[in-house]
């Protein structure tokens, strides 16, 4: 909503008392405010993380209405099952083996002790139970992003670096908890499904009564976002620009070509790994590509989300390859898309005033084309992935080839955006 409550003309449903999105697409946690200091009432960009360099393989939330992370886990740190008992002795830091088992000190962190507490039963993944992880072989580290309803830690598993998604069950919720269920059982069924280089690994996952957990391999470089964030005004390598960007090409290209959207592909969500590759993470608002006037428009990052998302029409697979756009044009200058407007502001100017950031005036000619046809305003002028991955092919060769030391410079004047 605008200031004095006036809603943006265009943008339906922007309010944060609308609770009418928690259907089976929607994700069921609250997005977490941007660390921008938005008087909004929408937390529209990616969660609060720590500045260790590490990443997550996917978000905690996924839902465009925000909520008070104050109360995020007020229910379970109250639920008897988890009140601190005298032979309690779990740990989320350190482990030690005892009797062939391991076992954990005391840890004021309800929702790790809810998922490692032997006293409660490990329930395995139903219809996939190769995927459900042996607690035992599970060390947990320290949480470096939180949600309204669950949270992210670093750890380890069999003794490989992995990502932790633990989310809480509503105690007092039944509707609620059953949607969660079914959102989870959803997660996992397509995230086992995936298997390729630019995806990020599924590792398995359990449930207990209290609590959801998801683990996936750890990316040690952290997201794009952050690695943009830390090079502030230098200068971003061309060659590295346009093979990360084919990694997400091609990434995407396999998700498409299995039927399924993404919905939420933006720079937060590719992880980059030592060899400095990218890999596709967060497919928690993904889902299979069937009747599209029923998915809920308001997942996804209003940044890098289509036109047709935002103003709740129904959408298609080019949904992603709107976002890549955006994603490519970071990736070229380094810069956050819409930087110098809010995200609510950004929703309206594209929507409303066909804004898009500014192409460099030194940007290969066919690397501007790639980006002006994905965030096209209509769909059906968006190339598929497919036909991105060959251009930027094209591309790739042409620099290696044509232009040396092939650079652009993050040094544009505001505004970022043109009509």
């Amino acid at each position: 909503m605008l200031e004095g409550g006036a809603k943006f003309p265009g943008i339906i449903g922007l309010n944060n008392h609308d609770n009418n999105y928690y259907d089976l697409s929607q994700g069921f946690y609250h997005k977490l405010h941007e660390g921008e200091g938005e008087g909004t009432n929408m937390s529209i960009d990616s969660m609060q993380t720590s500045n260790d360099g590490g990443s997550v393989a996917m978000s905690i939330d996924n839902s465009s209405v925000a909520s008070n992370t104050n109360d995020s886990h007020t229910r379970i740190l109250n639920h008897q099952g988890l009140r601190r008992r005298a032979n309690d002795n779990y740990s989320v830091q350190t482990s030690v083996n005892r009797r062939g088992r391991v076992t954990h000190a005391l840890s004021d962190d309800q929702l790790a002790r809810a998922l490692m507490d032997s006293h409660s039963l490990t329930q395995g993944l139903e219809n996939y139970e190769e995927w459900t992880i042996d607690l035992t072989k599970l060390n947990m580290g320290e949480a470096f992003a939180q949600g309204a309803f669950g949270k992210l830690y670093r750890g380890t598993y069999n003794g490989e670096d992995v990502a932790i998604k633990i989310l809480e069950r509503p105690e007092n919720d039944p509707e609620k908890a059953q949607v969660m269920e079914q959102q989870f059982q959803q997660e996992v069924k397509m995230l086992a499904a995936l298997k390729h280089p630019n995806i990020v690994r599924f590792i398995g996952g359990c449930r207990k009564p209290m609590v959801w957990c998801i683990v996936t391999e750890y990316a040690k470089g952290g997201s794009v976002r952050q690695f943009l964030m830390k090079r502030q005004s230098r200068s971003v390598p061309l060659k590295l620009a346009v093979k990360q960007a084919l990694d997400v090409a091609r990434g995407m290209a396999y998700v498409h070509a299995l039927g399924l959207i993404h919905r939420d592909l933006k720079s937060d969500n590719l992880l980059i790994f030592s060899d400095k590759s990218i890999k596709i993470a967060d497919f928690g608002v993904a889902r299979i590509e069937v009747q599209t006037e029923g998915m809920t428009p308001e997942t996804g990052t209003y940044r890098w989300m289509a036109p047709e998302m935002i103003q709740h029409r129904p959408y298609t697979q080019k949904v992603d390859v709107y976002s890549f756009g955006i994603v490519l044009w970071e990736l070229i200058t380094g810069m956050l898309p819409f930087q110098n407007m809010t995200a609510v502001q950004a929703a309206f100017a594209v929507v409303n005033k066909g804004v898009r950031p500014i192409i460099p005036s030194d940007c290969l000619p066919l690397l501007g084309e790639i980006m002006t046809r994905c965030w096209d305003a209509n769909p059906d002028v968006r190339p598929p992935f497919t036909e991105v991955v060959r251009m930027l092919e094209h591309a790739e060769t042409d620099i290696m080839t044509n232009v040396r030391k092939a650079r652009f410079r993050c040094c544009m004047t505001q505004p970022m955006t043109a009509d």
